[in-house]
């Protein structure tokens, strides 16, 4: 994950949304109105933009075609992020790029390359994702990734159990989640008449470039309409 992680707690919830129905990093349907997703603009379309992105689209997949063999992608020093937790989609970071991509954005360096993990035990590249620090302007995303195609994404306030009350994770209050990302509380006071510790920002800016699994550009970049 990104290299500005707030604490293992909150990045196991991060993984742990990756797993549910409907909240997988590779599936943003529905993300704007989540109260814990912080989205940017769709911009009006272009053909310059588009032109880009599908420049951009294959780029990567050049540049990240070796990747497709994850033993080359941990030689290079991927490595899986909580890979005992059920997931979706794996994340294989690269803690270096993760930093350098604060700097700089570089195709062939991203910060996660996205691995699904087959029924027979293998590993099959998906995608990478890029991200950015959560300060950046959209004009520094846009620059990246033109935002008429791709929508960045942050995880925003989020409500954790205390530290050292994993056991509290699976509390429910009317059959709705007190903590994760599926509660509803969004806010400092709220989290804190329950108990937990607030968390305003998971993670900076990420997008996912899931240029293995299609070559429609709504599923490329990850965002649906």
């Amino acid at each position: 994950m990104p290299a500005d992680t707030v604490d293992p707690a909150a990045a196991a919830a991060d993984a742990q949304m990756s797993g549910m129905p409907g909240m997988g990093h590779d599936d943003h349907t529905g993300m704007a109105a989540d109260v814990h997703m912080q989205m940017t603009a769709l911009r009006p379309p272009s053909p310059r933009d588009s032109a880009r992105a599908a420049a951009l689209a294959r780029e990567i997949r050049t540049d990240l075609a070796k990747y497709r063999d994850v033993r080359v992608a941990e030689a290079d020093g991927f490595k899986p992020f909580l890979p005992n937790v059920p997931q979706q989609v794996y994340h294989f970071t690269n803690r270096t790029w993760a930093f350098e991509e604060a700097f700089r954005f570089d195709p062939a360096k991203p910060t996660s390359l996205l691995y699904r993990h087959d029924a027979d035990g293998s590993y099959t590249l998906v995608g990478a994702m890029y991200t950015a620090p959560r300060s950046a302007s959209e004009s520094t995303l846009d620059a990246r990734i033109p935002l008429s195609v791709a929508r960045w994404h942050q995880h925003v306030n989020w409500c954790l159990p205390p530290r050292g009350g994993l056991a509290r994770w699976n509390e429910q209050r009317d059959g709705t989640p007190v903590f994760g990302p599926r509660s509803p509380i969004a806010t400092e006071a709220a989290c804190s008449a329950v108990g937990g510790r607030f968390v305003p920002h998971l993670f900076g800016w990420m997008v996912h470039a899931n240029v293995f699994a299609s070559d429609d550009p709504k599923i490329v970049w990850g965002h649906v309409d």
